[in-house]
């Protein structure tokens, strides 16, 4: 087996990346997705997944409802459907809470946001073995990498369901040192950011 010539790769912050993460950086920059799919980056793979089922979407947006309101007097806002870019990883969250004003956080290649730039990030997990393992593990580990000061999970499968908080990235380890569950039928608390005190309680979770 011949190895891969090791090629360093430039980036904003002017750490290198690897041979791999750049040639999965020009594959997805190429890639035109089916409609109905999304395609990221995740820990050296190239991920396309469907958008989410009715239970997922209804979430989302009483999700997004409540946090616009909470946040209409900050200069935040939540925001959804767009590329968020950490070292030649491509990550689309749910949600995220960034500054209303998004131009100010621009990735170098303007395809998305600068990940390191966004104060939180929300996923609701969607049912099968491999999505869970996506947004539990891989994304978990990315978004810590990329420094983001809080990652929630809305997870209808963990147990009868839980909002799970994390929080206290360490990007070097990639995880984050701060984990908050709290079941389905008490009110989650958002300790940290610019939504620090929001709840996510029945009004969003149930059926």
């Amino acid at each position: 087996m011949t190895a891969l010539a090791y090629e360093v790769i430039p980036v904003a912050d002017e750490e290198p990346v690897s041979d791999l993460d750049g040639f999965l950086w020009q594959t997805w920059k190429a890639m035109e997705s089916p409609e109905g799919y999304r395609a990221e980056i995740i820990e050296g793979s190239i991920e396309v997944s469907p958008t989410g089922r009715r239970r997922h979407g209804i979430l989302i947006n009483r999700l997004r409802h409540d946090l616009q309101i909470y946040l209409e007097h900050s200069d935040y806002a939540p925001h959804h459907d767009l590329n968020l870019i950490h070292r030649r990883r491509v990550l689309i969250p749910d949600l995220f809470v960034a500054l209303n004003d998004l131009d100010e956080i621009p990735d170098e290649e303007d395809l998305g946001v600068a990940a390191a730039e966004v104060e939180a990030v929300i996923e609701v997990v969607s049912p099968g073995w491999r999505n869970t393992q996506r947004d539990r593990i891989r994304k978990r580990r990315e978004y810590a990498r990329a420094g983001i000061p809080l990652y929630v999970l809305i997870d209808d499968f963990d147990g009868d369901g839980a909002v799970v908080l994390l929080t206290e990235p360490d990007p070097d380890r990639a995880a984050y040192a701060g984990e908050q569950r709290v079941p389905y039928g008490t009110d989650a608390v958002v300790p940290v950011g610019p939504a620090k005190g929001f709840v996510i309680g029945e009004s969003v979770t149930r059926a």
